[in-house]
């Protein structure tokens, strides 16, 4: 399977959105996952030929208190084995299977009856994702016709309460800041305006990949470091950092205005209220990048995980706690040589990449 098939952090080419740039110039562990508000899960990637078997794996995510799993793609394997967890699961159709979903009806319900009706009730799924990464882009054109036909697929299966949705990158915005003048780029505007209607409608949430390490790693001399890291919003860090004014909004951190950017973008589209959860955020701990090292990692990733168990939302959204996924599992050899391989919490061998708090933000 290819990397682009997988989805996730190498699936698709990186391109950081100018206003995000313009902002920044403005300017093994024991753990406890949260499953409530502010909730933290943790995406499993498998783009690797030495990682843990399936079983093993979610039983990591069982000891570490790990509320929610997203999946890429489906795999029977590791559905079997979040059989009784409990644990929320994301589950991911693969891009290349987009047309075929959107075409045939008869494959989106082989698709279900396949992954979805043998495993309902036993496992929980939190959303199905139609694609990761696709728009703008020729995929993009299929995923509101794919959503709808899994929705039919899962109606006829008599499967409910399953919202059907997709992941997006910030490449969906065009060249706008402040936050607040964020909008669809053109070319995902014609995709991503139907789209967010559609969702909004259907009380289902956009999913949406927030990097605030690439925005620093492009320009490291004009995105301060403390504010790509979320220091301005943690209660322990030591670093200093600028507050950005957007009107009457204080940002003290890029992961909040990426957020908020996105939120505009979609009330200009016209749907209003329409929830976004942050399907992919994360930071490299090695690679050679630039900033990515264990500490700037390992600082990022408490600081999410503290930003989003406060339940204090977005200076766009007060009080609306974010539900976050931290990319990734596991640092995976078979993706593009560089920090692409180093996104991972835990090594191969199960043991962690650096001590991660998750009690830090328990109220």
């Amino acid at each position: 399977m290819s990397p682009a098939a997988a989805g996730g952090r190498g699936g698709t080419a990186r391109k950081v959105a100018p206003w995000i740039l313009a902002c920044g110039f403005l300017l093994c562990s024991s753990v406890l996952f949260l499953g409530a508000e502010g909730a933290i899960g943790v995406n499993y990637g498998m783009i690797a030929n030495n990682l843990p078997t399936p079983d093993k794996v979610i039983a990591m995510y069982k000891a570490n208190k790990i509320s929610y799993v997203r999946l890429f793609h489906p795999d029977t394997t590791v559905l079997t084995a979040l059989r009784g967890t409990g644990i929320g699961v994301v589950l991911g159709t693969l891009n290349e299977d987009l047309a075929h979903l959107a075409s045939d009806e008869s494959f989106a319900a082989s698709w279900v009856a396949s992954y979805v009706k043998p495993f309902a009730g036993a496992v929980t799924f939190r959303y199905i994702t139609a694609g990761n990464e696709v728009i703008p882009g020729d995929l993009g054109t299929h995923v509101l016709l794919a959503i709808r036909n899994i929705e039919t697929a899962l109606k006829a299966a008599g499967v409910t309460g399953v919202p059907v949705t997709t992941a997006v990158a910030t490449s969906v915005l065009g060249v706008s800041y402040p936050p607040s003048q964020a909008a669809f780029s053109e070319a995902s505007a014609p995709v991503m305006a139907p789209l967010v209607a559609y969702l909004s409608a259907k009380k289902a949430p956009l999913l949406v990949n927030v990097y605030p390490y690439f925005a620093y790693a492009a320009e490291p001399e004009t995105v301060q470091l403390g504010y790509a890291l979320l220091a301005g919003s943690s209660a322990t860090s030591k670093i200093k950092v600028a507050a950005v004014a957007d009107g009457g909004l204080v940002y003290t951190n890029m992961f909040d205005a990426i957020l908020d950017a996105a939120h505009a973008a979609v009330e200009k589209a016209g749907a209003q209220g329409l929830e976004l959860v942050v399907s992919e955020t994360g930071w490299p701990s090695g690679g050679g990048g630039t900033g990515a090292t264990v500490e700037n990692a390992a600082a990022y990733n408490n600081n999410v995980i503290q930003h989003a168990a406060s339940g204090a939302g977005t200076p766009r959204r007060p009080g609306k706690a974010v539900e976050t996924y931290l990319f990734a599992m596991f640092n995976e050899n078979q993706k593009p040589e560089g920090t692409e391989q180093h996104f991972g919490l835990f090594q191969p061998d199960m043991s962690a990449v650096y001590p991660v708090d998750f009690a830090a933000g328990a109220y």
